[in-house]
């Protein structure tokens, strides 16, 4: 059992429950923004196999820099900051905070099932190594 991955499926399973009550509370805009923001990181996957489990390697900076949690935790936090300047829960603009979460659990649950960050040659790095 690799700690680091069952941090990261735990820390996703919070968020997830998160992302699903704020969906359940403001509706199917809410659940349109999670979908979306949930599969942004994975765009350079579309017809960027070069071979079986391996990026071309053209796409693997796009696809690292999606896959690392700094912007989606910078939506997060913006998003938080902006949703209670603009009223809070009620009335307050959520879709920066929801967005981020989403993206957020995304990575979590790539991390939770082994799917890291990808080399220069467009190979999958084993959870928990860092790029050169």
């Amino acid at each position: 059992m690799n700690p680091v991955r069952v941090s990261w499926g735990m820390s996703g399973a919070v968020w997830l429950v998160m992302a699903i009550m704020c969906c359940m509370y403001w509706g199917w805009p809410a659940v349109g923004i999670t979908v979306l923001f949930g599969l942004v990181p994975d765009l350079p996957l579309i017809g960027g196999f070069v071979e079986k489990g391996r990026l071309n390697p053209d796409r693997v900076k796009l696809y690292n820099t999606l896959h690392v949690t700094t912007i989606p935790v910078a939506l997060l936090v913006l998003g938080i900051v902006v949703l209670f300047l603009t009223g809070g829960f009620e009335t307050g603009f959520w879709p920066l905070a929801l967005a981020g979460v989403a993206w957020f659990v995304h990575i979590a649950a790539d991390r939770a099932f082994g799917f890291g960050l990808r080399d220069a040659d467009g190979s999958m790095l084993p959870v928990g190594v860092e790029l050169r």
